[in-house]
C-alpha cells in the first residue's frame, strides 16, 4: 500500500524512489512484521490467559508435557495479523499474486480459528471433524488453484529440481497438483507443531528460502541466467514471505522453550498453506519437499504409523509424529527441536543450490 500510495510522488520527492527497490520493501516487511508481533505479543498472551484458552495435553504423551497444560494457545492470530498488515503496507497490492497469498493465509486461518474455537471456547475436545477440516481445506485450495489456472499468462509447466530441460506441462491436472501441495503443506506444518518452537523454526527457514526463490523467479535477468521459469510479479511474494519470517521471529521470542504461548491451528494451518501457495505460484512446488523436509518427515511418520497399526496391529514409532518418538526415547525437548532445526537449515541450503545445479 505504501508503494502504491507514495511511489507515484517520487518525481517530486526523490527519497520516495526507495519504494521502487524490491529489496528495500522485503527488508522492511520483515522488520515491520517482527515489531508488530513482538510488541503486541504480551498483550495477546494476557488476553488469551484471561479467556482461559489453555492448551490441553494428551494423557498418553511424554510426561514432561503435563507442565504445558494451560499454556495459552491460538497465538497464531498474532502471526496472521502481523503478516497481513506488513504485506499490505509493503507489497504492491496491484499484483494479483499478493491477493492470492493473502486469501490463502486468511482463509486457512479461518479454518484453523474455527477448529480452535470449537476446541477451546466451545469446549468440544476434537474441534472440527477431520472430514470437515479436510473438505474446507480442499475447497479453498481448489478456488486458489482455479484462479491461478485461468489467470492470463500463468503456466501449468512443472519445474523439476536439478533438471533444466525437463519441464512437463501438466495442463488441467495442474489444478489437482496445486491443491495437493497447498493442503499437504498446511497439514504437514500442523502436525509438526507439537514442541516449543519446533514448527515456527522450519517455517522461518522455509520462508527465507522462498523469499530468495520468489525474488529470483520475479527477476527477468536472474531467472534467465539460472534457467528457471520467470513469473512476472512473483517478486512481490518475497515481500509476503519476508513478512512471515519477521512475524515468526517475533512469535518465536515467546514460543521458545519453555513456551509462553502456542500458535494453535489458527497459526499452523495458514502458515503451511501460505508456504504451499507461494511454492505453487513461484513454480517451485517440488522444491518444497526438500526445503520443507522436516514437515515432510513429520507427516510421513504419522502416515506410516497409521498404516502399520491398521494393517499389522503394530506401531513403527513409540509415538507419532516422530518428534514425540525421540522424546519417548529420552531426548530432551530442546535437543529434539534444535536438531530438527539443523536438519531444516541443511535442507534449505541444499534446496537453494538447485537454483544453480541444473
Amino acid at each position: 500500500m505504501l508503494y502504491n500510495w507514495l511511489y507515484p510522488f517520487h518525481t517530486d520527492y526523490s527519497f520516495l524512489n526507495v519504494f521502487r527497490y524490491l529489496s528495500f520493501r522485503i527488508i522492511y516487511a520483515a522488520v515491520t512484521a517482527f515489531l508488530i508481533a513482538f510488541v503486541l505479543a504480551p498483550q495477546v498472551i494476557k488476553k488469551l490467559q484471561s479467556m482461559k484458552l489453555g492448551q490441553q495435553i494428551r494423557d498418553d504423551g511424554p510426561k514432561s508435557h503435563m507442565a504445558k497444560s494451560g499454556t495459552p494457545t491460538m497465538g497464531g492470530i498474532l502471526i496472521l495479523f502481523a503478516v497481513v498488515l506488513s504485506t499490505l503496507l509493503w507489497a504492491d497490492i496491484a499484483k494479483p499474486y499478493v491477493w492470492l497469498v493473502l486469501t490463502a493465509i486468511l482463509g486457512f486461518g479461518a479454518i484453523g480459528f474455527a477448529d480452535d474455537y470449537l476446541k477451546f471456547i466451545k469446549a468440544q475436545s476434537k474441534g472440527l471433524s477431520p472430514w470437515q477440516k479436510f473438505t474446507a481445506q480442499v475447497a479453498l485450495a481448489l478456488a486458489i488453484a482455479l484462479v491461478l489456472y485461468f489467470l492470463p499468462g500463468y503456466s501449468t509447466k512443472l519445474s523439476i529440481p536439478f533438471f533444466k530441460n525437463f519441464v512437463p506441462d501438466l495442463g488441467w491436472f495442474y489444478v489437482v497438483f496445486a491443491v495437493v501441495v497447498i493442503v499437504g503443506s498446511s497439514n504437514a506444518v500442523n502436525l509438526t507443531d507439537g514442541l516449543d518452537g519446533l514448527a515456527i523454526g522450519p517455517v522461518m527457514i522455509t520462508a527465507l528460502a522462498y523469499t530468495i526463490v520468489a525474488y529470483v523467479a520475479g527477476h527477468r535477468l536472474m531467472s534467465d541466467y539460472l534457467l528457471i521459469q520467470h513469473i512476472e510479479g512473483a517478486g512481490e511474494l518475497a515481500v509476503f514471505t519476508a513478512a512471515i519470517l519477521g512475524a515468526s521471529l517475533g512469535f518465536l521470542w515467546f514460543n521458545t522453550y519453555p513456551a509462553s504461548v502456542f500458535m494453535g491451528d489458527v497459526g499452523s494451518l495458514p502458515l503451511g498453506a501460505a508456504l504451499g501457495t507461494v511454492a505453487v505460484i513461484s513454480k517451485h512446488e517440488l522444491l518444497l519437499l526438500m526445503v520443507g523436509g522436516v514437515f515432510v518427515i513429520e507427516a510421513v511418520s504419522v502416515i506410516f504409523q497409521v498404516i502399520s497399526f491398521k494393517s499389522r496391529g503394530k506401531r513403527i514409532f513409540l509415538m507419532a509424529p516422530i518428534h514425540h518418538h525421540f522424546e519417548m526415547k529420552g531426548w530432551e525437548e530442546p535437543k529434539v527441536v534444535v536438531r530438527l532445526w539443523i536438519i531444516a537449515i541443511l535442507l534449505a541450503l541444499l534446496s537453494l543450490s538447485t537454483l544453480k545445479l541444473r
